[in-house]
């Protein structure tokens, strides 16, 4: 019986031993992750600090071939046919109206004629380029309606630059054209 018992703890240091050093592992690519979505790494190296920029680079998040692409116009016309719970993988062009002036995590495309699609980037996996408002983008990911609270509403207008008072002005919840891209690129004039 006593050996049984013997037995047992020493399985379950066993278990714990493997088990911290799994968690180690977890934390060191935790840390990895964090420092490809601009977080700050270990080492205390900011990497959001490196600037993005559309003279070395054109293609963020995931590649994909520029195929049956829609227009801005076309998209419009799909997000009216889509309620809340749909969505729709496509790829659409469309002008960048602006971005996230924090970090780039964010963008509004024009669509149709006065509409805009606001668009956020797959598992926060990549940003753009904050100075690429007016620029041509062509997106690949899932377009869909979304439902957007009066807080989230308030946080976006904050990242966009707004002033207090058209902040404060926010105070109903309101139905978005929203798209989850998982690739950008940018078409340069």
């Amino acid at each position: 019986m006593k050996k049984a018992v013997l037995l047992s703890i020493l399985i379950a240091l066993s278990a714990c031993q493997q088990n911290s050093s799994s968690s180690a592992e977890s934390e060191q690519k935790a840390s990895e992750v964090e420092t490809s979505t601009g977080k700050e790494s270990k080492e205390g190296v900011d990497e959001s600090s490196k600037e993005l920029s559309l003279q070395n680079q054109t293609t963020f998040g995931e590649d994909f071939e520029l195929t049956e692409v829609k227009s801005s116009t076309e998209i419009f016309e799909l997000y009216n046919n889509l309620t809340p719970g749909d969505t729709l993988q496509v790829k659409f062009e469309a002008k960048v109206n602006s971005v996230c002036k924090k970090k780039g995590c964010w963008m509004r495309l024009a669509i149709g004629e006065q509409e805009e699609a606001f668009v956020k980037f797959k598992d926060y996996a990549f940003f753009v380029p904050k100075d690429s408002a007016g620029e041509t983008a062509v997106v690949n990911g899932k377009a869909y309606v979304e439902n957007v609270s009066v807080e989230e509403q308030r946080h976006m207008a904050e990242d966009a630059g707004k002033s207090e008072d058209e902040i404060a002005a926010i105070t109903e919840p309101k139905s978005t054209l929203a798209f989850m891209a998982s690739g950008v690129k940018y078409q340069m004039k």
